[in-house]
C-alpha cells in the first residue's frame, strides 16, 4: 500500500545527482510535478557520511522517488536545496503506506 495521493499535495522537482565529474557534480534530466508533502522545519540529521547536519526541508513522497543524496530539488515555493538523506519506508505485510523520505538542505 503507498502512501494516498490525497496526503501529497505540493509539487517539487527532482533533480536526480549522477555524481561528480572532474569539473563539477552531473545531474539527471529534472523530474516535475512529482507528488510530495513537504515540512519546512528545522531539524539535525546525519549525512551519508554520518556527519550531523541541519535539514530545513523534510519531504514525504510516492515510494521509488528517484533522489539519491546530493540530489537537487526545487521545493513549491521555488527555493532549490539539495538531498542529505533518504530513507524509503516499507512495511511488507503490515497496513501501513510505502513512502520515501528525503531531508534536505
Amino acid at each position: 500500500m503507498n502512501v494516498p495521493a490525497w496526503l501529497l499535495p505540493h509539487r517539487i522537482t527532482v533533480e536526480p545527482y549522477l555524481g561528480d565529474s572532474a569539473y563539477r557534480q552531473q545531474y539527471g534530466p529534472p523530474v516535475e510535478d512529482v507528488p510530495a508533502l513537504v515540512a519546512e522545519t528545522i531539524r539535525t540529521v546525519r549525512d551519508r557520511e554520518g556527519r550531523e547536519v541541519t535539514s530545513t526541508a523534510q519531504i514525504i513522497a510516492e515510494p521509488g522517488l528517484d533522489c539519491p543524496a546530493e540530489s537537487r530539488i526545487t521545493l513549491p515555493d521555488g527555493r532549490t536545496t539539495r538531498a542529505i538523506s533518504v530513507a524509503q519506508h516499507t512495511a511488507p505485510g503490515l497496513p501501513v503506506p510505502q513512502s520515501t523520505e528525503v531531508s534536505a538542505e
